[in-house]
């Protein structure tokens, strides 16, 4: 059977499943492929460190030019995280006449159009199913068994260690930090986990995601983000009891004004798909004009679900499918069709707000007082007896009928200033 070179640059979880499958299961992939997938060279930085994964004598060098210099190698998987060196070797690759396949997001979100126009110029191709959400086959569905629709919203959870922290205070109703060290502990988030429970993560892949779906190029930093380092799990309760659960969402909807794009802890009604996402768990619901809604779900990130991704990328590569959707789609081309983003403060939406307020006669008026003024109407309200006699501080959560992200922005800046609120107010999105 005939064989094709490739390589693996980064040998680190992902990069340690990719070679298991290409070592242990070549008859499966050279089945899909025609041709056998031979690993000819894996490049890491420290070639003494153990690696779980038996490889063959010689296949790992720390020396980058041995991949450059090989013209047997027509792939290369570039399995390194961050900007750079990351940007730097898919450059050098791409020159040297290789085509990618990449699970770096980041460096996408951040250098996308200098990366796609160079490889379009050397007649090379970048493949980036792994990018986001894992195993989830979402950017092939976006941009190709999709392509016979006008998209009109993605709703998706994208961060499986957000969504996994979220999971377990609802289940224990334990604090976010308490919670937030179990994820670490498990392996779900890192020692330094901002770019997850920050929003960031997500940004970068919805980022992603718009692009492909409606040719928007936002820097991933300019999208309207906000993460769950904040949350309290009181609000996990509340929403319970008003039917719903907390998720971080990320949001991407076409209007009439332009394109929502957004980030932001979200109340889903339970019973929703992505309410009944758990865990580690991604998903995505995406509407198209034509088929309607479609919904994918399962495991964002991890060793192997990713590693499938990329597989699957390598196979497409060396069989040809890749370099014909690369051209055709011109992905961060200026030749791709535009939409701009909305005015932020002009997204509509209903909204959960609670206060924590004096317990004294008077203090809901003076609050819906503000809310009327800013035309935010009140569909509900929630405040409980004190549970002790002694308590002169309670909650009072409110939902909101559809309004806009600006006028409730607005309403809580200015209750929050009103001397009955005791402490910084709480204001999230709802999706029915």
């Amino acid at each position: 059977m005939q064989k094709t070179c490739v390589g693996i640059v980064g040998m680190g979880t992902v990069g340690t499943g990719v070679a298991r499958l290409l070592l242990d299961y070549g008859d499966r992939t050279a089945l899909h492929a025609g041709r056998t997938l031979w690993l000819e060279r894996v490049v890491v930085r420290d070639v003494k460190k153990h690696r779980h994964v038996d490889l063959p004598a010689g296949l790992m060098t720390d020396d980058l030019n041995l991949i450059l210099s090989d013209k047997k190698i027509e792939a290369v998987a570039v399995l390194i995280g961050g900007l750079e060196p990351a940007r730097t070797i898919i450059l050098q690759l791409l020159e040297a006449g290789k085509d990618i396949v990449t699970a770096n997001k980041a460096v996408l979100a951040e250098h996308g159009g200098e990366l796609f126009d160079r490889a379009r110029e050397l007649g090379r191709s970048i493949a980036f199913e792994a990018t986001v959400a894992g195993g989830v086959p979402i950017v092939a569905n976006i941009s190709q068994n999709l392509s016979a629709n006008q998209i009109s919203s993605i709703h998706a959870i994208l961060n499986g260690t957000s969504n996994f922290i979220l999971t377990r205070m609802e289940e224990t109703g334990v604090s976010f930090a308490q919670v937030l060290a179990e994820a670490q502990k498990r392996g779900y988030a890192e020692a330094d986990p901002t770019m997850d429970i920050d929003g960031s993560d997500a940004a970068q892949k919805l980022a992603i995601l718009a692009h492909l779906a409606f040719g928007v190029r936002v820097p991933w930093r300019e999208i309207s983000r906000r993460g769950i380092e904040a949350l309290d799990s009181a609000d996990i309760r509340y929403a319970a009891e008003l039917g719903y659960r907390l998720k971080l969402l990320a949001v991407a909807e076409l209007v009439p004004e332009g394109l929502e794009l957004h980030v932001s802890p979200t109340l889903v009604k339970r019973g929703a798909p992505l309410a009944e996402t758990r865990d580690a768990y991604n998903a995505i619901s995406v509407v198209g004009d034509a088929v309607g809604t479609v919904f994918f779900h399962g495991l964002g990130a991890g060793q192997m679900p990713t590693a499938s991704a990329v597989v699957a990328d390598l196979i497409d590569t060396v069989v040809g499918r890749t370099r014909i959707t690369f051209r055709t789609l011109a992905l961060w081309s200026n030749r791709y069709a535009q939409v701009s983003p909305r005015d932020q403060d002009k997204v509509r939406g209903r909204f959960y707000l609670r206060f924590d307020v004096d317990d004294r006669p008077g203090v809901m008026a003076e609050i819906t007082g503000v809310l009327g003024r800013h035309e935010v109407s009140i569909a509900s309200v929630i405040q409980h007896a004190p549970e002790t006699a002694d308590t002169t501080v309670v909650p009072l959560v409110i939902m909101t009928h559809k309004t806009t992200e600006g006028a409730t922005r607005r309403a809580v800046e200015e209750i929050d200033r009103l001397r009955c609120v005791r402490s910084a107010s709480v204001r999230m999105r709802v999706l029915d």
